[in-house]
């Protein structure tokens, strides 16, 4: 299952606070911020699709991640590997390297992570 692109927001503010209410998540929103029920509709919905669970504490819920960041990044960039780039890691690298702007020290880094994960395969 997946996330909507704003349930994806919350998700990013409940794992940068691992533990948030919803007045916290309510807070992390740019103005023009949404309406309360509206969020606790993307909340229920969240919590249906088994990527966040809560605590109930009185009258408060404390919501908390089910999957971590990582995991749930790995999917969706295989996803996009897969639909925008025939299944090639190698075309996504060499789309982000050719059309986005990048500076002589991150093509180093890249070339950096890549040399190390070849040493790795050796």
């Amino acid at each position: 299952m997946n996330l909507t692109p704003s349930e994806e927001i919350i998700m990013h503010f409940i794992w940068k606070r691992e533990k948030a209410l919803m007045k916290d998540i309510l807070n992390d929103f740019p103005e023009p911020k949404p309406v309360k029920t509206t969020v606790a509709t993307m909340l229920k919905r969240m919590t249906e699709k088994g990527f966040i669970s809560y605590e109930q504490i009185g009258v408060k819920r404390v919501y908390y991640p089910l999957i971590k960041k990582k995991d749930y990044s790995s999917k969706r960039v295989n996803r996009l590997i897969q639909n925008f780039f025939d299944n090639s890691a190698a075309q996504l690298a060499s789309f982000c390297t050719r059309e986005n702007d990048l500076s002589k020290d991150e093509l180093e880094k890249l070339r950096s992570i890549i040399d190390e994960q070849i040493k790795k395969k050796s």
